[in-house]
């Protein structure tokens, strides 16, 4: 055969290869299109119905602002009351114990010391003085009119019962001081014990003596505190000062106690402590005798109430060590979207504003949890 008729016979045959391989039919895929794009994941229709997923989209709703502070339950200065020997003595007779209650004018304890005699003979002693001075003054006064006597002698007797008197007078004073009545004293009946009452209704709150110990007037002997309006002393910090006014609703728990109690701000402290932290003092809403002064408490005081876009707690989820939401795309895929979050109130939590974010997007809000969960077991694999 002739090379030229070879050459025309090649081409045809490469020509007519490459014309079958191009009209060829193309086998498609059957199989199913797993979706691996990051943070998204496919639920199967079993997935779904166990995940009870629920959609809604962002709410607007009023959430209010709090601030996290420390503080202890006290009571008013004039409930606590610390109870002194008013003069130095023996402690005679006490019954007291921590806890107990006691009722205004109950007698405490009771003192002994020979200091009580020579107190209440020096009334008497002087007492008698002040009677005589008394009528010798009298006396120059009727001789002083009728110009009998002299004047200097007028003004010597005046001079004597007037001094008299002002000791007299203080001696008296000193006897109420340490609970005898001066008046009591006029029949003569000296004591050598005294007693010591307590000033208001509350409980014991120390007990620091024992039978037959001396005591002096400067010593603590007992403690009463009157638990009747308690009231919150909090500490804040002097850069959240501004935030606070008089009228702001407290809430706070005790330190043994999981159940909130209420309170409101009544007055705002105008000193900074060497802590750099301002007192506020807060009124409780409802009084409870149980409670005990010193008692510490954490405290979170409503600063602020505006209006935000929310979310319910639940829709929000914490991973490695962000905050997370899902939002719906289609056929079940749901993809997970960081999110800012602000304070929370009750059920609902603050969502930060984001402008890259569609206000419109389905979002889950019940399932959230089951859906992290699914979302960590696919990067694993």
């Amino acid at each position: 055969m002739a090379p030229t008729n070879m050459r025309h016979i090649i081409i045809f045959i490469v020509v007519s290869y490459f014309s079958i391989a191009c009209t060829a039919p193309k086998t498609e895929s059957t199989a199913e299109t797993i979706d691996t794009t990051e943070n998204v994941i496919t639920l199967s229709k079993a997935q779904y119905e166990a995940a009870s997923i629920s959609l809604g989209k962002i709410e607007k709703k009023k959430i209010t602002t709090s601030l996290r502070v420390n503080g202890r339950l006290e009571v008013p200065p004039q409930n606590l009351i610390t109870i002194s020997a008013p003069m130095n003595g023996f402690i005679k007779s006490t019954t007291l114990l921590q806890g107990m209650k006691v009722r205004k004018g109950e007698v405490l304890a009771t003192l002994q010391h020979q200091d009580y005699i020579q107190l209440q003979q020096d009334y008497l002693d002087n007492k008698s003085k002040l009677e005589f001075l008394e009528a010798d003054y009298a006396r120059q006064q009727e001789l002083a009119q009728e110009n009998i006597n002299a004047q200097k002698t007028l003004q010597q007797a005046k001079s004597n019962y007037e001094s008299m008197r002002a000791i007299v007078t203080g001696l008296a004073a000193r006897l109420e001081l340490i609970n005898i009545s001066p008046a009591s004293l006029q029949n003569g009946k000296i004591s050598s014990i005294i007693n010591l009452y307590s000033p208001i209704d509350g409980y014991v709150s120390m007990v620091n003596v024992n039978i037959g110990q001396y005591v002096t007037s400067t010593e603590a002997i007992f403690k009463i505190v009157n638990v009747e309006h308690m009231h919150a002393e909090l500490q804040v910090y002097e850069q959240d000062i501004n935030k606070i006014s008089i009228g702001q609703p407290v809430t706070f728990v005790l330190a043994n106690e999981t159940t909130p109690r209420s309170a409101t701000v009544y007055l705002i402290g105008k000193e900074i402590s060497a802590e750099r932290t301002v007192q506020l003092h807060c009124h409780l809403s409802k009084e409870d005798h149980t409670l005990l002064p010193g008692t510490f408490i954490s405290a979170s005081i409503d600063v602020n109430s505006e209006e935000s876009d929310v979310l319910p707690n639940k829709a929000i989820v914490n991973f490695e060590g962000k905050n997370y939401i899902f939002i719906s795309l289609s056929n079940n895929q749901f993809k997970a979207t960081p999110v800012t979050i602000g304070s929370s109130d009750g059920d609902y939590t603050r969502i930060l504003p984001d402008p890259d974010f569609n206000r419109e997007s389905s979002i889950v809000l019940t399932g959230a949890f089951e859906l992290i969960g699914l979302l960590k077991n696919k990067e694993e694999e």
